[in-house]
């Protein structure tokens, strides 16, 4: 296999394994993943994949970690700029909100929702991912306040009530539905930002 990451004994690298399954989804949807796919598309063995896993519900989980850690970054960069508070909102918008039908993460996110009623660990995960998209915006949030730039405002509050607009606009992206493509989605999460957080 061209271009794999091998470990020295020739092992597939874990990174590698959730890169691929990542790709999968994005190509094939998530309900064609399965271990002896992602096995074959990997020139491994379903149960080498097995052995750092475990399970289909971690390997899941450890890819949406690894694809949010990328997220994390472009985040921490974005606060960063010296742009905006308005332009910071904007761009995090675009950050957070699924490329289309076949966002990969977004697809996970979506699947990993309906377990977690069931899977205390796996609950626990997420509610760390959502937590540090929510301390980012609160960061996002708090600083254009105290520049002036947005009005004072309950910052928790209004982060996690974009928040939770965004996850339902980009839930309906998703999954097809009518009338709902990314720009749509942008739109209107735009348009939402303006009202829950008023320009000064």
């Amino acid at each position: 296999m061209a271009g794999a990451a091998r470990r020295r004994d020739g092992q597939v690298a874990q990174e590698r394994m959730l890169e691929e399954a990542m790709t999968a989804i994005a190509e094939d949807g998530l309900a064609a993943l399965t271990m002896s796919a992602l096995a074959e598309r990997l020139g491994t063995s379903g149960g080498h994949i097995l052995y750092y896993f475990g399970s289909k519900d971690r390997l899941l989980l450890e890819a949406l970690r690894w694809s949010e850690e990328q997220l994390t970054g472009e985040r921490r960069a974005l606060l960063g700029r010296r742009v905006t508070a308005a332009r910071k909102l904007d761009q995090f918008l675009e950050l957070y909100l699924p490329e289309g039908p076949r966002d990969p993460r977004w697809t996970l996110w979506i699947e990993l929702w309906a377990r977690t009623a069931s899977n205390q660990p796996l609950k626990a995960a997420q509610e760390e991912i959502d937590d540090s998209w929510q301390r980012d915006l609160e960061t996002l949030l708090t600083k254009g306040v105290e520049q002036g730039r947005f009005a004072p405002l309950d910052v928790p509050a209004r982060a996690s009530e974009l928040l939770a607009l965004l996850d339902g606009l980009s839930t309906r992206v998703v999954l097809g539905q009518r009338g709902a493509d990314r720009a749509r989605a942008l739109e209107q999460a735009r348009s939402a930002a303006t009202l829950l957080i008023p320009r000064t």
